[in-house]
């Protein structure tokens, strides 16, 4: 595999030995124990991760509380500079962040660089902006009466992110958080820390210590632990639906607040009058983009019966020219899945299709030749001949599998895609704006792309219906997740009421 100058620079820098961020300061697990970081495009070990437990957790939501009492009493000012300033030295340091992504994570290079690292950016200048609007309402109720409202922060927040999108998702987490006067405490997956934990260089630079907390370690342990922690204000957690209910039933038993953004099985739509080679491209990069590891992929493609033939031939052709390959060289369109784990989960669906007598038209299989034989690749799969209430129609598979169907009519194809437990996003493409806002409002879900696919822009609200989440991210209105509100009624009425 080749690799350039800045590549071998950035994994030179990588530290053997990975510390977690508590209280400002760089500490090792109480226990002494760490786990490896796999590149998963090579099998080689990047680096070791803390392997933190309840004992770690306490002491970050113990920092937490104390830096609270500051940062809570900061001017929605002090919190716009520092989250520009976060913005400016990630920017600064921008393929760094992008390389480590892509070994971390097994991603090309081309989607760090142009995606990930950028939104993250984006993100955190975005809550800069808008928390100076996050404004207190006073109002007269009244001749006689006053009613203020004031945000004030929910506290300590215990955040959870996935390892498809490692820094994007922390981005999103924190920048809220963060732009509302709360203190974190922060979990990656123990599969892909490192870019979080580089971010955490940049945030003890910039933010007093305690403010952010960053423990790292198993779900099971370290996650559960932040769940469980007693002096937790709120949880928010980005993963699977599976999970998303542990999440639900903590907050729940703790009664405290909780946003979730869980997993999909999204609709893609053709029909006949669609612009058919975008629509192409969109129906690839739908899937295929992130190696098929993103919660919103058009998973479930419906094309429109009197175009399926030619519309399917001419997307295996695309499928079977897809460059899967090394995830650092420019030119790679697909990277590596993100373990050899989660690569057998994804095959084990392609098997079970083949069992149920599906077609899988192409891909389905391991790719192994030369250098892709030490990582975790899999060829761009296509599964015709389904039936919508099948498990590869149904279950999430997160990888590049695309199932695909077609359907008769809008009143049809509208009950198909409306068939699914989830609800997070879809598109729908065809020229007749009509049509698109028809069946983009009659889709139960949160979000529905016209023409396009996989935009995530901040200031476009992010979330799911049904078993995909609660809440909405990536938007202004994520601030009134991350407030209280204290109401103060004043009265101006200087008569006594005359009833004691």
């Amino acid at each position: 595999m080749s690799h350039s100058t800045n590549s071998e620079l950035v994994q030179r820098s990588i530290k053997a030995d990975y510390k977690m961020f508590i209280g400002g300061r760089w500490v090792t697990s109480l226990s002494g124990r760490s786990s490896p970081s796999i590149n998963p495009a090579t099998g080689a070990v990047l680096t070791n991760i803390p392997m933190a437990n309840k004992e770690d957790v306490d002491a970050a939501v113990k920092s937490a509380r104390k830096a609270l009492a500051v940062w809570g009493q900061t001017s929605p000012q002090e919190r716009q500079q520092a989250l520009l300033a976060i913005a400016s030295r990630l920017e600064a340091r921008a393929e760094e962040f992008a390389i480590l992504e892509t070994l971390d994570n097994g991603k090309p290079v081309r989607e760090t660089r142009q995606i990930d690292v950028p939104l993250a950016i984006d993100h955190f200048r975005y809550f800069a902006g808008v928390i100076r609007s996050h404004s207190d309402e006073a109002v007269q109720l009244d001749n006689n009466t006053l009613s203020l409202v004031l945000n004030e922060p929910v506290g300590v927040v215990g955040q959870i992110i996935p390892w498809n999108f490692p820094l994007l998702m922390a981005a999103w987490k924190l920048a809220p958080a963060l732009a509302a006067g709360n203190t974190v405490v922060i979990k990656p997956s123990e599969m892909t820390s490192i870019t979080l934990l580089t971010l955490g260089e940049i945030l003890n630079d910039v933010l007093p210590p305690g403010v952010v907390n960053i423990v790292t370690g198993q779900g099971a342990e370290a996650g559960q632990a932040l769940l469980d922690h007693p002096d937790v204000d709120k949880l928010a957690f980005t993963g699977s639906t599976a999970v998303g209910y542990r999440v639900a039933k903590a907050a729940a038993e703790k009664l405290i607040p909780a946003t979730l953004e869980l997993g999909g099985k999204s609709a893609n739509i053709v029909f006949p009058d669609a612009n058919l080679e975008k629509a192409l491209e969109g129906a690839a990069l739908s899937i295929l983009l992130n190696q098929g590891e993103v919660c919103e992929a058009g998973a479930r493609l419906f094309v429109h019966h009197s175009i399926f033939e030619k519309f399917i031939g001419a997307l295996k052709e695309r499928f079977e020219q897809i460059r899967v390959g090394d995830p650092l060289d420019p030119q790679t369109q697909m990277g590596s899945q993100v373990s050899e784990q989660q690569m057998a989960r994804i095959l084990w669906y392609v098997d079970l299709a083949s069992q149920e007598g599906l077609n899988v038209l192409t891909g389905g299989k391991r790719l192994t030749g030369g250098a892709l034989g030490r990582g975790s690749f899999i060829a761009p799969t296509i599964i015709t001949d389904v039936s919508n209430d099948m498990s590869v129609a149904q279950e999430e598979i997160f990888g590049p599998v695309l199932v695909v169907m077609p359907f008769e009519d809008e009143a049809d194809v509208i009950a198909l895609a409306n068939e699914s437990d989830y609800g997070l996003a879809g598109a729908v493409w065809t020229q007749d704006i009509n049509r698109a806002l028809r069946v983009a409002r009659a889709i139960k879900t949160g979000r529905m792309w016209v023409n396009t696919y996989h935009e995530l822009p901040a200031h476009a609200p992010f979330g799911g219906y049904k078993k995909s989440g609660i809440g909405r991210e990536t938007h202004k209105m994520m601030l009134e997740s991350y407030t209280e509100k204290k109401n103060i009624i004043i009265s101006l009425n200087e008569s006594t009421y005359g009833l004691f």
